[in-house]
């Protein structure tokens, strides 16, 4: 993540926006470049909005995310040959985690997938993909499935938070409760209509409200003055490294794999063929050359991407995809890809933060845990 400050001759014109852009605007929030998005990186400060969703609810604009439909008879195998995870296995109205991969078994992206029914499915992809996505998703599958790019026309506010239950059934006659873990309904949010999926990417209760883009900002001004806290990308960043969960393009890319990235539970390559899958059976059976491992340093300097990591002898094993202080655990911690014989619990490394060795030890992952 960018978090420089914009210099004066910098223009918001060089960078797209969300429809949310000018609430954030109105509400003082620091702006920064994200990936070509003129996106909020804090409000009030990003430890405080860390903490307003690990205790109440925050409100996040993912706007910038991408949104693809597949439609027609064939868009259900479509999808499951697509991803790793089992799409075809799912109910309407449920949803999975997956990789989008390359022949090699390499990240395209990671995806979140919706089955509405057996001929219309909803792939959400991160925003710096999304077109080169939807171009691979065509060519893939041809003419025998109808694909509808959404992006422009959908909005995307995560309501996330011990509270974010409460807070959304106060604006909604949808029953939460009815919607478990990775399933959502169609609904409606404050009168906006929603598609409500209880999701999320902080490790706490919470929910991705999908709307139309011209109702998304009277749809969070409803949801800041019902409490929600907005919040900005520190905060998020911090939120989903305390848990583990990987950013495309820090921790993993086309040049990773899901089994070194710890993803292997979302490769279903014993059940199903998928772009990828051979490549992916060859590198179970050779064994990952590394890992991608937590860390947390000693004191409270931070380890930023691509950090070299050394043994204690000096030697070069891995460098850091992810770093940064931890609010909830009060501690500096990183995520690194680390040879796999050096990537067991306990193992003591160092961090060379500006050629200067800093001690950090390998530990049990997610960071955080709920009491």
């Amino acid at each position: 993540m960018d978090s420089r400050p914009r210099r004066f001759f910098e223009t918001m014109t060089d960078l797209k926006t969300t429809p949310l852009h000018a609430a954030h605007v109105a509400a003082g929030a620091r702006m920064v470049d994200f990936g070509g998005w003129d996106m909020p990186v804090q409000y009030q400060g990003a430890k405080a909005e860390h903490f307003a969703v690990r205790e109440a609810v925050g409100l996040f604009d993912v706007s910038h995310m991408g949104e693809v439909f597949l439609l027609g008879p064939e868009a259900l195998a479509a999808a499951d040959h697509l991803v790793t995870n089992r799409v075809a296995q799912l109910a309407d109205g449920q949803a999975c985690y997956a990789g989008l991969l390359n022949e090699a078994g390499h990240f395209l992206d990671d995806v979140a997938v919706y089955r509405v029914h057996n001929e219309r499915v909803m792939i959400c992809l991160n925003a710096s993909n999304a077109h080169k996505d939807i171009a691979w998703i065509r060519q893939q599958v041809g003419a025998r499935v109808e694909i509808e790019d959404r992006c422009a026309e959908t909005a995307q506010i995560a309501v996330q938070g011990p509270k974010a239950a409460a807070l959304l059934q106060s604006l909604t006659p949808t029953d939460l409760s009815t919607i478990g873990t990775y399933r959502f309904a169609m609904g409606e949010v404050a009168g906006v209509s929603a598609m409500i999926a209880r999701t999320g990417y902080t490790g706490e209760d919470g929910f991705e409200l999908y709307v139309p883009s011209a109702h998304a900002h009277a749809l969070w001004d409803h949801l800041v003055a019902g409490g929600g806290i907005p919040c900005g990308l520190g905060a998020r960043d911090s939120l989903r490294l305390e848990m583990k969960y990987a950013l495309y393009g820090n921790d993993i890319s086309e040049s990773t794999n899901p089994i070194e990235a710890g993803l292997s539970w979302i490769c279903k390559d014993k059940f199903k063929d998928f772009i990828g899958a051979e490549a992916l059976r060859q590198i179970r059976a050779e064994g990952p050359r590394r890992k991608l491992v937590g860390l947390t340093l000693e004191g409270r300097r931070i380890a930023r991407h691509d950090t070299p990591v050394h043994d204690l002898d000096g030697k070069p094993i891995g460098r850091i995809t992810s770093g940064a202080y931890a609010p909830s655990v009060d501690a500096s911690i990183a995520m690194a890809y680390l040879e796999t014989d050096t990537s067991s619990v306990g193992t003591a490394v160092h961090v060379m933060i500006r050629d200067k060795a800093h001690p950090a030890t390998v530990v049990k992952t997610p960071f955080y845990t709920k009491n």
